[in-house]
């Protein structure tokens, strides 16, 4: 029965969730799979590194970083300076990256995800900034070290997204894509249609953890646009980057703009778009409003669409409800298994 080694680049709340996904799962990866593993390295943003080669007590690592604590107490070796040094010494077969998205150049990830699979590493990542980034230059190092580089949880969380076209849908040709990546503007202009003031919903999507505190990424429309490159990059083979989509967030909608959509029977989104144009792709994210005969329509609060044209199949829907580091966290997971099947 095969055992591997995993590391944690990275332990927020994808991280940790994946943690406590590994604890609930690891009896049916065993049976179902034939797969065990233990995790000889995790590194945290604030919550110090642990290295033992013998295993690192997840249970325990989760508890002291819950309450505030250092994990550096859970460390059997010598202590990683930063995370190239912990890449180095983690001893792991399969790296877990999780770090915050760098939008403009994917650093420092990509260098990360370099290493690792210079190491002789599988490395699953959580973080769009080296799909757009490096996709080309990290699938052809993982080839040719005969390892994987993958991203499920990239765009749309844990939904197979970009399996589904590696795996499921052989010689299909994708050529257009539509929907609503971004969750946290989805969730705004849903409470602003029942009322609420672009500030409030704002405030209340920081409450709960789904906007950040400088929400602008998600507002400004960035974090839309970048999954779009990620989808355009892997799924259409034509490489973009976030400054060729052409890109206006929902900062300009108020609350009498969403109510008079609604009384005409639609409603605003933030819509992604990409259509292929010969050699190339042509990218759009902006507010639109949608009627009922849109399949964008229903989709309200953090559930996410998005809708592919392909040669062979015509439009087929994709749809995620209430996505949140669970299902992140599932992803990675998936990837893992599917690296080393």
């Amino acid at each position: 029965m095969p055992h591997y080694n995993l590391a944690f680049l990275g332990f927020g709340n994808v991280g940790k969730a994946l943690a406590e996904l590994l604890l609930r799962k690891a009896a049916d990866i065993e049976t179902q799979r034939g797969v065990t593993f233990s995790v000889t390295g995790i590194a945290t943003g604030s919550r110090g590194i642990a290295l033992d080669p013998d295993g690192i007590d997840l249970t325990k690592a989760l508890e002291f970083v819950k309450s505030g604590q250092s994990i550096d107490k859970l460390n059997r070796q010598s202590s990683a300076v930063n995370s190239l040094d912990f890449i180095q010494n983690c001893g792991a077969e399969v790296l877990f990256e999780t770090i915050p998205v760098n939008y403009a150049s994917g650093q420092p990830a990509i260098d990360y995800i370099r290493a690792a699979l210079e190491l002789g590493m599988h490395v699953t990542t959580a973080n769009k900034g080296p799909v757009v980034h490096g996709y080309q230059e990290l699938t052809a190092l993982a080839k040719s070290k005969g390892r994987k580089f993958y991203f499920e949880s990239a765009v749309m969380d844990g939904a197979p997204v970009f399996g589904l076209f590696r795996e499921t849908l052989p010689a299909a040709n994708l050529n257009a894509l539509r929907g609503v990546l971004n969750s946290t503007t989805n969730l705004l202009l849903t409470r602003m249609e029942a009322g609420e003031s672009f500030t409030d919903a704002v405030a209340y999507a920081q409450s709960i953890g789904i906007a950040e505190t400088d929400p602008s990424g998600d507002v400004d429309g960035w974090d839309a646009a970048i999954k779009v490159c990620a989808l355009v990059s892997v799924m259409m083979g034509v490489p973009l980057k976030p400054h060729d989509v052409d890109r206006t967030g929902i900062g300009a909608i108020t609350v009498d703009d969403v109510a008079q959509a609604k009384a005409e029977g639609k409603r605003w989104k933030l819509v992604c778009e990409a259509v292929r144009d010969g050699d190339q792709v042509r990218a759009r994210v902006a507010p639109q409003k949608v009627g009922v005969e849109s399949p964008l329509y229903g989709v309200m609060g953090t559930t996410s669409i998005v809708e592919f044209e392909s040669d062979v199949l015509g439009k087929l829907s994709l749809i995620e409800a209430d996505p949140g580091p669970h299902t992140t966290a599932y992803g990675l997971l998936a990837d893992f298994l599917n690296a080393v099947a």
